[in-house]
């Protein structure tokens, strides 16, 4: 069964553009991993400061087993700062991880 994992990160109000660049610059960083069935980026369009990255997966296992591999600390480390810039910090201000399955809808 399909589980769905939902990272909302909180970023300050000027700083969404650059969550969405550092999501782009990594694009498709996951798509052969065991188990992974999709990823969407969702921006915010009412004022809000919390972006969704939403990504399914065939079972919790293949999620952990994500989490738990080098490509994923590798994806999720600070980049590296390009000569004669300062080091870049995290561009969320909070994050949480939520956890749900499919439980219904129109492809049910």
């Amino acid at each position: 069964m399909t589980i769905i994992k939902i990272n909302a990160i909180t970023v300050a109000a000027d700083s969404g553009n650059e969550l969405a660049h550092r999501f782009a610059a990594r694009a498709g960083a996951v798509d052969n991993q065991p188990g992974f069935e999709g990823f969407e980026l969702m921006k915010p369009t009412d004022g809000r400061t919390t972006w969704l990255v939403i990504t399914r997966w065939a079972d919790e296992e293949s999620f952990q087993a994500w989490v738990n591999s080098p490509a994923f600390g590798h994806g999720h480390r600070g980049e590296a700062p390009a000569e004669g810039e300062s080091p870049r910090g995290h561009v969320g201000v909070s994050s949480e991880l939520w956890s749900y399955e499919v439980a219904g809808g129109s492809g049910s």
